[in-house]
């Protein structure tokens, strides 16, 4: 082979062939994030392991299975796990990350980025949420689960026909004013997804017929037509999971109790489900306890204790678990009807669950309280919501503070066992709802000026 040119090297210089230069300040500037889909059949695992690793931040991937799902999906060990489904998980609690693995079904869709360029990014400070914002693009909206119950006047109202030239595609139309309009369904919509079969499996004449059989109502996953080429391009599925679900019916209702003088006045009773299956179900329910004051209904089944399903548990087991949870418990609840609209459309409940904490109107009232003068005494307790906690100053308070981008309230992210936030009775996880009398919708710079004016004695209100 005969060069054409020749290049010089100057010691003093160093190389002086552009071409030979390389520059990675651009990919350090700009880690990457990579889009991992794993789709696993019946009675496959997903073939990987989820962890948390001394001395690191983040949520980890490791044990890939040979040849599995995680490994034909792109995943690789050390990687870091950014999204599930296109939810932020960087700033969750390890538990609830898992959780949502677990109950997404056999469908995920992951944000990763590789394990070396996650701790620099992390050691530079780098907004990850906004990292993973920017590689989703813009001028995509996320899809709709849509529950639409027939009307004697206009049926279900929608129109179903086949895309021309597009194979497996289907527009959805709404009747003006008709059910699938109230549903949330728009016109030009695409079906993704009904009753739980995916559209582009089927054809017209079987999308036709299921609607048919469907006398009552019907479950539709839709989405924009512009939305559906911005997935498209950025190759990622459209699943339920990550759906706008305002139109569901029975969603799961998470509730936190607080420990109250005669416990939580509830009763706890075992009943039957299909094919003989056992259920946790919630019994009577105490006048003005905490029970009553957080929303728990009689009749209802109980689905999960402190976020773990209750499944694969006995009654026994279950109130153990209740009992072992002392001043706090959030239990997550569901009407018994919501069991056969799930299972007929093949999803988990706990997808869709609500979190009423900050919206029962017994915990608003309770929040418009201004804390009592400062007392001696180190706790003192309101109610089972809200507690005072006074602070006494060692080196520091013992405690650390946080917040979640774009939502309000500040929280304690952290407390030092045996400091002086943990001797007062102060839980990691509580939000403050005041601080030296100053109520809680400051932003977490100005409260943090709000604690580290206190002096030596510092008065919070905290809630569940």
């Amino acid at each position: 082979m005969e060069l054409t040119e020749s290049f010089c090297f100057n010691p003093k210089e160093g190389i002086d062939n552009p071409a030979m230069v390389i520059d990675d300040s651009e990919s350090a500037l700009n880690p990457s994030p990579r889009v991992c889909v794993l789709k696993r059949k019946e009675g496959e695992t997903f073939g990987f392991h989820l962890k948390v690793e001394k001395g690191r931040k983040g949520h980890i991937i490791r044990q890939i299975d040979s040849q599995g799902v995680a490994e034909r999906s792109g995943l690789r060990d050390g990687d870091c796990l950014l999204e599930v489904n296109e939810m932020f998980v960087d700033n969750m609690e390890h538990k609830e990350v898992t959780r949502m693995i677990q109950v997404s079904g056999s469908h995920l869709c992951f944000l990763v980025l590789d394990g070396q360029v996650y701790d620099q990014a992390v050691s530079e400070s780098r907004d990850l949420k906004e990292l993973a914002i920017i590689s989703r693009g813009e001028g995509w909206r996320p899809p709709r689960l849509c529950h639409i119950t027939r009307n004697a006047a206009f049926g279900l109202g929608l129109k179903i026909r086949p895309l021309e030239g597009e194979k497996g595609k289907f527009m959805i139309s709404p009747v003006n004013g008709g059910a699938a309009e109230k549903a949330g369904v728009r016109k030009g919509d695409r079906l993704v997804w009904i009753n739980g079969a995916i559209a582009s499996e089927l054809t017209h004449s079987a999308i036709s017929k299921m609607v048919k059989k469907s006398s009552n109502d019907v479950t539709v996953l839709v989405i924009d037509s512009k939305s559906e080429k911005s997935y498209a391009l950025r190759k990622r599925p459209i699943l339920p999971s990550m759906a706008d679900v305002d139109s569901i019916p029975y969603r799961p209702h998470r509730l936190h109790l607080g420990l109250g003088p005669e416990g939580y006045g509830l009763l706890l009773t075992q009943g039957k489900a299909g094919a003989g299956k056992s259920v946790h179900m919630l019994g009577e329910v105490d006048k003005g306890s905490p029970a009553e004051l957080g929303g728990i209904k009689k009749g209802e089944m109980l689905l999960e204790v402190n976020g773990e399903s209750m499944d694969s548990l006995n009654h026994e087991e279950v109130v153990s678990k209740i009992k072992q949870s002392g001043q706090l418990v959030t239990l997550t609840t569901m009407p018994p009807q919501g069991k056969e609209f799930y299972t007929k459309l093949g999803l988990s409940p706990l997808l869709f669950c609500l979190d009423v904490s900050s919206s029962r109107p017994a915990e608003k009232k309770m929040l418009e309280l201004t804390a009592p003068p400062v007392e001696t005494q180190t706790n003192v307790r309101i109610n089972p919501y809200i507690r005072l906690c006074v602070l006494k100053k060692c080196v520091g308070f013992g405690f650390n503070l946080g917040c979640v981008q774009q939502k309000p309230g500040t929280f304690n992210s952290q407390v030092t066992a045996g400091g002086p936030g943990g001797g007062s009775g102060l839980l990691q996880g509580e939000a403050v709802a005041e601080v030296n009398g100053n109520m809680e919708n400051e932003t977490l710079e100005d409260v943090i000026l709000c604690v580290k004016s206190g002096g030596r004695s510092l008065p919070l209100l905290v809630v569940d």
